[in-house]
C-alpha cells in the first residue's frame, strides 16, 4: 500500500520528488524512484507485505520492465507458484511483484487475472510505452494530466496539480454534477486538466499519441442461480469466509472497523473466525444517542473475546474540514468524518482493517431501494390529488431536522411519485442536495451558459438502463456499484483512512464476490420492505439477534442541528464572505436564501449548506494559499465573531 506517481516531461525527477513528498501520509516507510531518458517513477511505500525487501519501483529480471503499484493482490500466492513453474524468477516476496511477471507471460490481459486493490503503472523501456491500470470497484485512485507530449499521473491530485503540467482552476462541469451527485461521476475532478482513470479501466501511453482509456471489466447480473435457498445461503456463507481469509493476507496485525451495523459485524465475526485469536476493532460513537452504535458493536466484541477500542467524538467537526479537504483535494463529506476519526484511532495499533464497505450496494440495504418499490405503487394515486390535496397536507408535517425525518421522507415520496424507474432513481440521488430547479436559481446566469455537460441525472441512467441488469432491484445495486461505489464511498475510505497511513480493506467489495452476489435474485436481497434480506440470513448464522433485528441506522452526526446552533454564526460569516458569489459562479440571493430557510425552520438544507461551506474551505485552500493551520484560526475568528450575525 502506497502512494504513487510518475511523470514523462522536462524536470521531471525533481518534480516526481516533489509529488511523493505530498503523498507521504501514503507512504511513511520508505520511499523509491526509478528514472531513464524517458520517464521518472515515484512511490511512498506503507510497508505490509515484505517488509524487509518489497521496495518499489520494482523490475521484472532484465530490468527493462518497471513496476510501480498501491494496493494488495489477495491471489499472488497462487499466480506466484504459477508464474515460478514457468520459470520467471522472484526478486521479492511482495504480492505486486506477480504483476510484472504476469504481464510478461500475458500483456495487457493480465489484469483479468488480479484479485485485489490496486492502482499500478507499468513502464516498458524497450516500448516506451506506459500502461496503466485500476482495479474493477475502483478501490485505489488514480489520476493524470496530459499537455502536449508531457504527462504526469500520481495517487492523489494534488500532486499531479504538483507535476506542473496544469493550473489549478475549478472545473465548472465537475462543480455541477458534484452539487447533485455528491460525487465526482466519469473521469472528473474539480480541476481543469486533471482526469481521473475510471474504475476498471486502462490507461496507455505511447510515444506521439494522447492517452488511450479503456474498460476491461464488466459486472452482469446473471444468469440467476439456480441453488434454493438454503443452498445459496450456505454457498453464499461459504464464498464470504474464503473472501475474508484472503483479505487477511499481511506481514503485520489486521484489525477490523466495526460500525455496530450488520455488514462490518459480520466481517469481523468472520475474521474471528479464520484467525481464532483476538484483534483490535475500532469503533466510534457520539453522545447524541440517536446516532450512537457503540452498544452493537460491543455485542460482536462480547461474542468473540475481540479488543474494543471505542472513542466518543465530540460535535466539533467543522476544525477537522480544512484537514479533510486537504486530504481528499476536494470537498469533506460527512460519510468522510467517521471514517477520518475511526482511522486515526486505528493508527496507534495497526496499519491494516478489514470493513464492511459494500454490503449494502451489494444485498440492497438502503432504504432508498425498498423506497423506489413504494413509489411504484403511491403512484397509482391520481396525479392530481398527488399534486394539490396530498401535497398540501405532507407540507404541514414540521420538520424535525433529524435523521431521516418524516417531513422528508414524505416529500421525498411525493416529488418521486412522479416519475418512473431509471429517472425517479436518479433524480432521487439528488433530492436532498442540488436537483436541476435548485441548480437554475444557484447557478449565475452566466455560468450556466457555460456548463456543456449539464445533464447529471445522465451520469445515472447511463448505468440504470444498460443491458447488464434487468429488474428493479438489480438495476439500482448495478448503478450504485458502477457509480456510488468508486466515486463516493470508496474514495473517502482510501483518502481518509491513508489521512493516517491505514489500509483499508473491504472484502464485500472484492470482484468475484460481487461478481457472485450479481447472480443472486433480487428477491432475496429485498424481499418485501426487508433489506439484505440473504445477507441476514446468514449473520443468524454469526451475530446477536438484537443487532440483526434493529432498524438500519448508519453512522451519523446532528448536522442538521448544529448548523443552526453551534455553527450559525460560521455559515452566515463564510456565506457573507462567499468566494463563489465574489466571483460570480452563486447567486448571493439563491445562497442566503437557503440558509435563512434552515436556520428559522423553515426546510432542512443540510445537506445543500454542508456542500457550500465545504467549497468555501476548498476554494481558499486550493486557490488562495490559505493552510489548513490558517483556516482553524479563520474558522475560530469566524465562529466568535459574525460579519452579520442576526441571532
Amino acid at each position: 500500500m502506497c502512494g504513487i506517481a510518475g511523470m514523462i516531461g522536462s524536470d521531471r525527477a525533481a518534480r516526481v520528488r516533489a509529488m511523493c513528498a505530498l503523498m507521504r501520509h501514503r507512504g511513511p516507510d520508505d520511499e523509491g524512484y526509478y528514472d531513464d531518458p524517458q520517464i521518472t517513477l515515484g512511490q511512498r511505500r506503507l510497508s505490509i507485505i515484505d517488509l524487509g525487501g518489497g521496495r518499489q519501483p520494482i523490475a521484472n529480471e532484465t530490468g527493462r520492465i518497471q513496476l510501480v503499484c498501491n494496493g494488495e493482490i489477495y491471489n499472488s500466492p497462487d499466480l506466484r507458484r504459477d508464474l515460478e513453474t514457468r520459470g520467471h524468477r522472484f526478486r521479492t516476496r511482495t504480492d505486486v511483484e506477480v504483476i510484472l511477471h504476469l504481464y510478461e507471460e500475458e500483456g495487457e490481459a493480465c489484469v483479468r487475472r488480479l484479485r485485489g486493490m490496486f492502482a499500478f503503472a507499468l513502464w516498458d523501456a524497450d516500448q516506451r510505452r506506459l500502461w496503466i491500470a485500476r482495479d474493477p470497484l475502483g478501490q485505489k485512485p488514480l489520476f493524470y494530466a496530459q499537455r502536449g507530449e508531457a504527462f504526469a499521473f500520481a495517487s492523489e491530485v494534488k500532486s499531479v496539480l504538483a507535476s506542473g503540467l496544469v493550473e489549478p482552476r475549478p472545473d465548472l462541469n465537475a462543480l455541477w454534477h458534484y452539487l447533485s451527485l455528491r460525487y465526482l461521476p466519469d473521469d472528473y475532478t474539480l480541476f481543469e486538466g486533471v482526469r481521473k482513470l475510471p474504475a476498471a479501466s486502462t490507461l496507455l501511453l505511447e510515444p506521439g499519441r494522447p492517452a488511450m482509456v479503456s474498460r476491461y471489466w464488466t459486472l452482469i447480473f446473471g444468469p440467476k442461480w439456480t441453488y434454493d435457498e438454503p443452498a445459496l445461503v450456505d454457498e453464499l456463507d461459504s464464498r464470504i469466509a474464503e473472501t475474508v481469509r484472503l483479505h487477511l493476507l499481511s506481514d503485520v496485525p489486521v484489525g477490523s472497523f466495526l460500525s455496530g451495523g450488520i455488514d462490518s459485524s459480520l466481517v469481523t465475526a468472520y475474521m474471528a473466525r479464520v484467525t481464532g485469536r483476538p484483534f483490535p476493532t475500532f469503533s466510534i460513537g457520539v453522545k447524541e444517542q440517536g446516532f450512537n452504535e457503540l452498544p452493537f458493536a460491543r455485542m460482536v466484541c462480547e461474542r468473540y473475546g475481540l479488543i474494543a477500542r471505542e472513542k466518543v467524538v465530540e460535535a466539533d467537526l467543522v476544525h477537522r474540514l480544512p484537514e479533510m479537504i486537504r486530504y481528499m483535494d476536494e470537498p469533506a463529506d460527512p460519510f468522510g468524518v467517521g471514517v477520518y476519526l475511526v482511522s486515526k484511532i486505528a493508527a496507534a495499533e495497526v496499519k491494516v482493517v478489514l470493513s464492511g464497505d459494500g454490503g449494502d450496494e451489494n444485498f440492497a440495504g438502503y432504504d432508498r431501494f425498498a423506497g423506489q418499490r413504494l413509489a411504484e405503487h403511491y403512484a397509482w394515486l391520481p396525479a392530481s390529488l398527488r399534486r394539490t390535496v396530498i401535497r398540501r397536507l405532507f407540507d404541514l408535517v414540521p420538520e424535525t431536522f433529524g435523521y431521516k425525518s418524516l417531513a422528508q421522507k414524505l416529500k421525498w415520496l411525493n416529488d418521486m411519485s412522479f416519475f418512473s424507474a431509471g429517472e425517479r432513481y436518479a433524480r432521487s440521488l439528488s433530492f436532498l442536495r442540488f436537483t436541476d430547479d435548485h441548480k437554475r436559481f444557484l447557478f449565475t446566469p452566466a455560468v450556466r451558459e457555460r456548463i456543456a455537460d449539464a445533464d447529471s441525472t445522465a451520469k445515472i441512467l447511463r448505468w440504470f438502463e444498460a443491458d447488464n441488469a434487468k429488474d428493479l432491484v438489480d438495476r439500482m445495486l448495478y448503478t450504485d456499484l458502477m457509480t456510488r461505489i468508486p466515486d463516493h464511498l470508496l474514495a473517502i475510505v482510501d483518502r481518509m483512512s491513508m489521512a493516517h497511513s491505514i489500509e483499508v480493506r473491504p472484502p464485500l467489495l472484492d470482484a468475484e464476490l460481487t461478481a457472485f452476489a450479481a447472480r443472486i435474485p433480487g428477491d432475496l436481497k429485498l424481499r418485501g420492505r426487508r433489506l439484505k434480506y440473504i445477507l441476514r440470513r446468514i449473520a443468524e448464522r454469526h451475530l446477536p439477534r438484537a443487532l440483526i433485528e434493529r432498524p438500519k441506522q448508519g453512522f451519523g452526526f446532528p448536522i442538521a442541528f448544529w448548523m443552526r446552533t453551534d455553527l450559525k454564526k460560521l455559515l452566515r460569516t463564510l456565506f457573507e464572505q462567499s468566494r463563489f458569489i465574489e466571483k460570480g459562479i452563486f447567486d448571493k440571493r439563491y445562497m442566503h436564501q437557503l440558509l435563512e430557510e434552515h436556520l428559522t425552520g423553515k426546510t432542512d438544507h443540510n445537506f445543500r449548506l454542508w456542500l457550500l461551506l465545504n467549497l468555501e474551505l476548498w476554494h481558499r485552500l486550493y486557490f488562495e494559499g490559505e493552510t489548513v493551520e490558517s483556516l482553524w484560526t479563520a474558522i475560530d475568528r469566524w465562529m466568535r465573531n459574525s460579519a452579520k450575525d442576526r441571532g
